[in-house]
Parts: structure tokens; C-alpha cells; sequence
């Protein structure tokens, strides 16, 4: 099995060097950026300068090995969105939502090639939201609530290691404006500090309070709020076969469970046909257990975060707690148990679904458990 961390590390924290082991690369050469902030070139040029600019930094030296490895990691694709973001507008080269877009191609590409990269799903999930975040320093400013922009980053990443990684997409490009967004940069880490967020969550109250926080327009991340909830519905997430069935038999302890292959099956609609019928079926039923306050399992993919955000704001509504259980099985081994499926996925379905795939991020919920290969069948 590979490593990509022993592999940047062995050659000498190169992006030529990493991008003969890992020809992934290899598709930010050729793309094109604006001249007017990228004079250096395309989006390749630009990732080897940060990743040179990186090493640079007087805080590079201060960290430890793993995270110098996972932090090059992060500035080695931190544009890997570009290539598929990246078209002329009005004669200007543009790369619109490049940093959302790269995230999920990184999450993709390395949930796909485990035997390449190596990660851990803590070392993924961190580089893919580096990938996400990465712009924030330079324009958290320009938000409306920047402190809570920076909060709910926090709640994914370390942001001293955010700041580390815009720096050196500062200083690595050709620009008429280099100061000024390292003064935004600089802006971020001081603010940070302030919150006390450099290097992990902030520390709110309660669970209540902190969901409450970002589900709440201009609720001050300081208060404490009584919590009033009464009872616990849990949000499944996650590919299909990733093992929600397993764990809700386990863990489940009776609970009544709201399935939509299960409604599907009882009405005889086939997967992909008549979702929004499955799904006020399932609603239905759903806003018959929160009236009576007992608690219940919601069983679907829920791989997108705008649907678990709107069930969470159903559930919360009757005074639930929304406890999101996020599994995640091996992607062979998630093509091995399609196969021996009855009713198996289309295989073009199934990578369409890992390509959008959306980890529930802390924020989310009351709580949010992550169990990737916690669960096997």
C-alpha cells in the first residue's frame, strides 16, 4: 500500500518529485489563471510556488513531522478544484467555487485510491477541508458575521494551520496585491487568536448553545442557552452499503426506523423513481413520532449537507436533539458488497454519489459521530 505522506517527506517536499509518484497533479498543468493576481503562470506554477513559499515560513519549522506532511499535502492540491472550475469570462480567466469544488474532487480521489494515498479518514477529512477553507483568510473581513465564519471553520479545522496554508498561497503568485492579503491573512490569525479558535472549537457552553449558534441568526457564541430539547431522533449519513442497516440493528435498541428503501419497497417504487413521494411518505411519518416526542431513527444516504440541514431544522423544530451518525465502508469494499446485492446500484450511480458525497461537519448537528469502518457486514 502507498503513502503519501512517506512519499512527500522521501522527496524532499517536492511537487515535481510528489507528482511523479502521484500523476494526479498532473491536471493542474495547463490551467489557466488570471494574470492580473497569477502572473506566474498556470495553476501548476502556482502550486509548486507555495508549496516553496510553505517551507519558508518561520512556523513551518515549529511543527511536527506528521503535520508538515499533512500541511504540504493540503498546499500540494489545494487548487485541485481549478481544473474543473476554471473558464473565461468577459475575456478573465475565473475559477468560481474552485475551493468547494476541490474539496470534494480531493475527498473523491483519495476515498478512491486508499491503496495510493494511504490516509487515514482523520488525515483526509483534514486536508479536504484545508482544500475548502483555504480562501478564508483573505475574505472573512468582507462577511457579515466574520466571527462566525471562523467559528464554524474551526469546528473542521485547526485554523492556525488554515493561516499557515493561506500564507503561502499569498507568497506563492505574482501579484499587484500581495500585501494586502497578507495583511487580510495576518487580519485572520489575530482574530483567531482573539476567539481563542487557532487551534481547535470553540469551547461553547453546551451542546444546545453550539447548535443553536449556527442554526440561529446573531446569537452571541458566548451565551448560554437553556436547553430545552426532549428527546433523540438520529440522522443516518452515508454511501449506500456503507453499513446503516448494521448499525441501527446494533445500536438501534428497538427505536422505530424511517427508512426510505424500506417505503420504497412498500409501494413497490423503484430506486430513483418518485422521490418526492417516498420522501412525504416519509416526512408523514416522520412529524407523527416528533408530535408524539419519541424517539426515532431517520435511515437514508443524506450525503448532501442542504438535506440534512433542512431534517435537522424539521427535527429540532419539535424540540429534538439531532444526533447525525455518519458510516463509511472502503470503496472496494463498497463495490464488493454491490455486487452480491439483490437489487445492486448502477456502478455510474454509485461514483456519481461518492463525487458529490458531503461529510457531516461538527457543526451540523447536536452531535455528529463519524465512524468510518466502524461497521462491517
Amino acid at each position: 500500500m502507498g503513502n503519501i505522506l512517506r512519499e512527500i517527506r522521501q522527496r524532499d517536499f517536492s511537487l515535481d518529485g510528489l507528482a511523479e509518484a502521484y500523476p494526479d497533479l498532473n491536471l493542474l498543468k495547463g490551467v489557466k489563471q488570471n494574470p492580473q493576481y497569477h502572473a506566474e503562470g498556470d495553476v501548476y506554477r502556482h502550486t509548486g510556488l507555495v508549496c516553496e513559499e510553505m517551507r519558508k515560513l518561520g512556523q513551518w519549522q515549529r511543527l511536527s513531522e506528521r503535520e508538515q506532511e499533512l500541511l504540504f499535502l493540503a498546499g500540494a492540491f489545494h487548487d485541485i478544484g481549478k481544473p474543473a472550475c476554471t473558464r473565461l469570462e468577459d475575456g478573465k480567466w475565473t475559477s468560481p467555487k474552485h475551493t468547494i469544488v476541490g474539496e470534494k474532487v480531493f475527498r473523491a480521489m483519495a476515498y478512491r485510491g486508499q491503496e495510493r494515498f494511504g490516509l487515514t479518514f482523520e488525515e483526509r477529512e483534514q486536508t479536504a477541508r484545508l482544500i475548502r477553507y483555504h480562501g478564508l483568510p483573505v475574505w472573512f473581513w468582507t462577511k457579515r458575521r466574520p466571527e462566525f465564519d471562523l467559528l464554524k471553520a474551526a469546528e473542521s479545522v485547526p485554523l492556525e494551520f488554515l493561516h499557515l496554508l493561506s500564507l503561502a498561497d499569498a507568497m506563492g503568485r505574482i501579484s499587484r496585491e500581495p500585501e494586502d492579503l497578507r495583511g487580510h491573512i495576518e487580519l485572520f490569525y489575530d482574530y483567531g487568536k482573539e476567539l481563542g479558535v487557532l487551534k481547535g472549537p470553540y469551547p461553547f457552553a453546551n451542546a444546545y448553545t453550539r447548535y443553536q449558534y449556527f442554526h440561529r441568526d446573531s446569537l452571541w457564541q458566548g451565551s448560554t442557552l437553556y436547553d430545552d430539547t426532549e428527546f433523540d431522533v438520529w440522522l443516518m449519513s452515508g454511501l449506500p452499503l456503507a453499513g446503516k442497516d448494521t448499525w441501527i440493528r446494533d445500536h438501534g435498541a428497538g427505536k422505530p426506523v424511517i427508512s426510505l428503501d424500506d417505503i420504497r419497497e412498500e409501494y413497490n417504487i423503484a430506486p430513483g423513481e418518485k422521490s418526492a413521494k417516498v420522501a412525504s411518505i416519509a416526512t408523514k411519518r416522520a412529524r407523527e413520532l416528533l408530535r408524539q416526542k419519541e424517539p426515532f431513527i431517520w435511515n437514508a444516504t443524506n450525503i448532501i449537507q442542504e438535506t440534512r440541514q433542512k431534517l435537522c431544522g424539521l427535527f429540532s423544530a419539535y424540540g429534538a436533539r439531532v444526533r447525525i451518525v455518519y458510516l463509511e465502508a472502503p470503496y472496494r469494499e463498497l463495490l464488493r458488497r454491490n455486487e452480491k446485492r439483490s437489487r445492486h446500484i448502477p456502478v455510474s450511480v454509485l461514483e456519481r454519489m461518492i463525487d458529490k458525497l458531503e461529510i457531516p461537519a461538527g457543526w451540523e448537528g447536536y452531535e455528529v459521530l463519524r465512524l468510518p469502518g466502524h461497521v462491517r457486514e
